[in-house]
């Protein structure tokens, strides 16, 4: 069971708690799309870096490794308070809390904090979605949140 609130919900919530959950390939997909789009970002402010500097940013720079992911935490924090990145809203997809409402700032970067081992060790927490009663990944069951498909 999901939602285990107050009883204080609204149509929208009621809509959000009754869509199924996204399937493992649907999340791929979008993330897959999402990648494509922060490694064009990333690209473009690598380039604003090097023209700035003049030089090439030295191996094992912690202020840039920072900053690029500083970028990239604000790419998807941005779009997941929202309800959805451009790849969720391509694969009809909505990052919702499990009561079925927008997600807070804070939840978002719990949530992409929690992505990066998640991701980062052979995927493991995309791989938990397979074997979850709500297919919901590891990130999402400790930030809370539901990604949703909707028609």
């Amino acid at each position: 069971m999901l939602y285990q609130g107050n009883g204080n919900v609204t149509k929208f919530n009621r809509l959000m708690i009754q869509y199924p959950s996204a399937t493992l390939f649907r999340r791929l997909a979008a993330t897959f799309y999402d990648a494509m789009l922060v490694f064009a970002v990333l690209a473009a402010l690598t380039f604003i870096v090097v023209t700035t500097l003049g030089d090439a940013v030295p191996s094992g720079n912690i202020f840039f490794q920072f900053l690029l992911t500083a970028a990239t935490a604000v790419y998807f924090s941005g779009f997941w308070v929202t309800g959805q990145t451009p790849g969720m809203r391509t694969w009809k997809l909505r990052l919702v809390t499990q009561a079925g409402q927008r997600i807070s700032w804070q939840r978002a970067l719990i949530r992409f904090a929690v992505a990066i081992p998640s991701t980062a060790i052979f995927g493991l927490g995309f791989l938990w979605a397979i074997f979850d009663a709500d297919k919901q990944t590891l990130h999402d069951r400790i930030a809370k949140t539901r990604l949703v498909v909707i028609q």
